[in-house]
């Protein structure tokens, strides 16, 4: 069961991050447009947390040994930790001018995926400072592409 929990927490926390961060630095680098920036965070908060939560369950079905318990916590885990992590950066919009909300969003997501980084790290036994490095490398490219490509298409609007 602890697993289960783990597995969808860490799915939902990682994919709440870099979905959510990705979204509002594409709308924002297109639009400079709170309101739209909001909405597309309350559009991923719904549609892909439970998207998200199907897809493990759909993998960890595909698993024979998991048990139906397994599945569905794995399955609750997964909605409600990328559901409350998306929604999590709200907050930032709502309350500072959109150039700082960005920011800040940015350092909350590194937060976030640096501290089960290094949870995980820990408990597999490696270093947890290059497991740190890694992931913040992949989600920083992840994130610069979808800012360029956002600049790019309020280019040609």
């Amino acid at each position: 069961m602890k697993l289960a929990i783990f597995k969808g927490f860490g799915f939902g926390l990682t994919s709440g991050v870099i979905t959510t961060l990705g979204m509002i630095i594409g709308l924002y680098a297109t639009t400079e447009s709170k309101f739209v920036v909001i909405s597309g965070i309350l559009s991923i908060a719904i549609a892909d947390s439970v998207s998200d939560a199907l897809g493990i369950h759909l993998s960890e079905e595909s698993d024979t040994t998991k048990s139906s318990k397994h599945i569905w916590i794995a399955t609750l885990s997964t909605f409600l930790s990328k559901f409350i992590i998306t929604v999590s950066f709200i907050l930032p919009i709502l309350l500072f001018n959109l150039n700082i909300a960005i920011l800040i969003s940015i350092i909350w997501g590194i937060f976030l995926v640096s501290i089960y980084s290094f949870k995980i790290a820990i408990e597999r036994s490696e270093n947890p400072y290059k497991a740190i490095f890694e992931h913040i490398l992949i989600m920083s490219i992840v994130l610069t592409i979808v800012y360029f490509t956002g600049k790019t298409l309020s280019m040609i609007e």
